[in-house]
C-alpha cells in the first residue's frame, strides 16, 4: 500500500504541474481527492492492515493527501491571479482622458414661468393656495355663481366623474374654499396655481389639461382701480417695463364688473404687426370685482366687503413670454425645444 501511495502521490503532482486553467484544477482536484478519489479508494483498505503498519500507512497518506493539497492552492492562488491581471488590462481607464460631462436636468419653461409668476405676487404680498384637482360640483360651479344651466356646466367642456364630481376646469374653487376657511376674516390675498381639465381637441392653442394661475384678494374699499394696478404691476414685470395695459368690458358669472385685460405687443410694442393682428394688443387674461353673490355664499358681507380677481392661464402667459406659436411644443418632452429654456 505503500508503494501505491508513493506512485499516486507521483501521478497527482506530475498532472498537477501540467493543468492548464482553474477547470482542469477543479477536475484533477475531485480525481485524486473526492470522496471517491484515487486516494480515498487506497486508504479504504487499511482495515486489512496490521495494528502495527496502520498508523505508518496513514501518516504517509496525510503527506500525499498535504502535499497535493499544497500544490491545488498554489495552482487556483496562481490562477486568481492571472484571471485579476487579465480583468485590470481588460477594464483599463486612462485617467489622464477628459471625463465626460454630464447631462444636466433643467425646470419645465411652463414651471419656469409659474415660478416667474409666484414671485411676482409673493412680492407684493399675495400668499400661494391650492385645492383639489378632482372637484365638487357646488365649489367648480355653484359657490361661483354658475347655475345649473349654464352653458360651462355642459358634458361637452367638463370631466365629470359623478353626478357631483368632476375634474375641476380652473382654479377658481380654491378662491371659494379660501373665503370659506377665513370665515368672513380679511384681507384675503391669494394665488391659486394648478392644473385643470376640459374637454377640449388638442390644437395649437387648445389642450384638455393645461395650467391656471387665479387671483383674490377681498377686503375693505377694494376698487377696480386697485385690480388695475395691480395687473399693471405684474405685466411689467412679466414682459417688460414698458408694458401698457387696457381693460376691456366683459362677462363672468363670479365677476361684476368683469373685464378682459390686454398687454401690448411684445413683438411691436403696440405699433401693429402679424402676431398682434395688427391691433397692437394681446389679451392675456380674464378678471373683475368679486361678484356680491360669490362674497355671500362665501361668508362675506358684500355690504362691507369688496375684492378683485383674476385668471390667466400659464401657457398662454408662456406663448406670448417666449414668442411660441403652438402649445403643444410643451407637452412633446422634444430636448430640442426644452433645452432652448434651460437656465445657465
Amino acid at each position: 500500500m505503500k508503494e501505491r501511495l508513493e506512485a499516486l502521490k507521483h501521478e497527482a503532482l506530475e498532472q498537477l504541474g501540467k493543468v492548464a486553467d482553474a477547470g482542469q484544477l477543479n477536475d484533477l482536484r475531485v480525481k485524486y481527492l473526492g470522496k471517491k478519489g484515487a486516494l480515498t479508494e487506497i486508504l479504504r483498505g487499511m482495515g486489512s492492515l496490521s495494528a502495527e503498519e496502520r498508523p505508518v500507512i496513514g501518516q504517509i497518506g496525510n503527506e500525499v493527501r498535504s502535499a497535493i493539497e499544497t500544490l491545488i492552492e498554489e495552482k487556483q492562488a496562481h490562477f486568481e491571479r492571472l484571471e485579476t491581471e487579465a480583468r485590470l488590462t481588460a477594464e483599463k481607464v486612462d485617467v489622464t482622458l477628459p471625463g465626460r460631462p454630464l447631462k444636466q436636468g433643467a425646470i419645465h419653461p411652463l414651471n419656469q414661468v409659474i415660478q416667474q409668476i409666484e414671485d411676482i405676487f409673493i412680492g407684493m404680498g399675495y400668499s400661494i393656495a391650492e385645492g383639489p384637482e378632482v372637484e365638487t360640483d357646488y365649489y367648480n360651479f355653484e359657490a361661483l355663481n354658475l347655475p345649473k344651466n349654464h352653458p360651462a356646466r355642459d358634458m361637452q367642456d367638463s370631466f365629470y366623474l359623478t353626478d357631483d364630481l368632476l375634474m375641476r376646469t380652473q382654479t377658481s374653487p380654491v378662491q371659494a374654499r379660501t373665503m370659506e376657511a377665513m370665515k368672513g376674516e380679511v384681507p384675503v390675498k391669494i394665488i391659486c396655481p394648478g392644473r385643470v381639465f376640459r374637454r377640449d381637441d388638442d390644437d395649437a392653442t387648445h389642450s384638455f389639461q393645461f395650467h391656471q394661475i387665479e387671483g383674490l384678494v377681498v377686503g375693505k374699499n377694494i376698487r377696480m382701480s386697485d385690480l388695475k394696478g395691480t395687473l399693471l404691476e405684474f405685466t411689467r414685470k412679466m414682459f417688460g417695463p414698458h408694458t401698457q395695459i387696457r381693460l376691456r368690458p366683459s362677462f363672468f358669472p363670479f365677476t361684476e364688473p368683469s373685464v378682459e385685460v390686454d398687454v401690448t405687443c411684445m413683438k411691436c410694442g403696440g405699433g401693429g404687426c402679424r402676431v398682434c393682428k395688427h391691433t397692437g394688443w394681446l389679451e392675456i387674461l380674464g378678471s373683475g370685482m368679486v361678484h356680491p353673490r360669490v362674497l355671500e355664499m362665501s361668508g362675506y358681507d358684500p355690504e362691507q366687503y369688496s375684492g378683485f380677481a383674476f385668471g390667466m392661464g400659464v401657457e398662454r402667459i408662456a406663448l406670448l413670454k417666449y414668442g411660441v406659436d403652438d402649445i403643444r411644443y410643451f407637452y412633446n418632452n422634444d430636448q430640442r425645444f426644452l433645452q432652448q429654456f434651460a437656465r445657465v
